[in-house]
């Protein structure tokens, strides 16, 4: 068992040297990640692709990398957006690591980007490990989903700069219980904001983008309480935060429906 723990936290320490590699690099660049984690099914890339075509409506340049197992169907869909969109498939891993995208993204990644959105691979169990060098990391789940989503999946929560509900106009038709996943949430990751939104209303994506925007523009991330218990660091995986205050100091919150 030992060794198997050591083998991991190997493999968790080289991928969190690439990805401050990474992170440094695009900072260099002007460029913030954002890193996108959800279930699949959870509306994400609908979502991604309104966010990404509001953004080119104000002129801001953003691009955005999707990771699957198989298929190119979520780049088509985002290129929709008129936004530059690369497939990334794992051939069957079921997260992404930083060398893998950082190998995706040269020669590619057009200049003077400001938001690069990752799509990761539908899963919240094995990418919530995994820092891919971003700045913020968005945890999302839709209300189809069931308001106990947090505490079954605490370290994608925990971890998360940003909680974003979807699907919120299906809502009342499943039952979904706004205080009972407010209550979840603040038990994994205290203060994190929760953002509700709905894709295909159009709820929410402008008040997504312009959190994003905020990051873009140098404004602080939350921090999430439960970074700080991994091996005694502040970042979210093993990096010292530059942040001085979170964004969020209150408990979690849901807009008014």
């Amino acid at each position: 068992m030992c060794r198997v723990i050591d083998l991991q936290q190997s493999v968790l320490a080289k991928n969190d040297g690439l990805a401050e590699e990474l992170r440094t690099e695009l900072t260099g660049r002007g460029v913030t990640m954002v890193n996108l984690l959800s279930s699949p099914g959870s509306g994400k890339t609908e979502l991604l692709q309104r966010v990404l075509g509001h953004a080119r409506s104000l002129g801001v340049p953003v691009a955005a990398v999707t990771a699957d197992l198989a298929t190119e169907h979520d780049a088509e869909r985002l290129a929709g957006s008129g936004a530059p969109v690369k497939q990334l498939l794992t051939g069957g891993l079921c997260h992404l690591e930083a060398d893998q995208l950082r190998s995706h993204l040269e020669d590619w990644l057009p200049d003077g980007t400001r938001a690069l959105f990752v799509e990761n691979v539908g899963n919240l169990v094995c990418p919530a490990s995994y820092d891919l060098g971003e700045t913020l990391r968005i945890a999302l789940m839709s209300v189809t989903e069931g308001e106990d989503k947090p505490v079954k999946y605490p370290t994608a929560f925990g971890l998360a700069h940003l909680v974003v509900l979807t699907k919120t106009d299906l809502a009342a038709a499943v039952g979904f219980d706004d205080e009972a996943f407010t209550r979840y949430v603040a038990q994994v990751n205290p203060g994190v904001e929760i953002l509700p939104t709905s894709a295909r209303g159009g709820r929410g994506v402008a008040e997504l983008w312009a959190r994003v925007a905020a990051v873009c523009g140098g404004a602080p991330v939350h921090r999430p309480p439960l970074a700080g218990t991994r091996a005694g660091h502040t970042h979210t995986h093993g990096h010292q935060h530059t942040h001085a205050e979170p964004v969020v100091q209150a408990g979690p919150r849901i807009a008014a429906r």
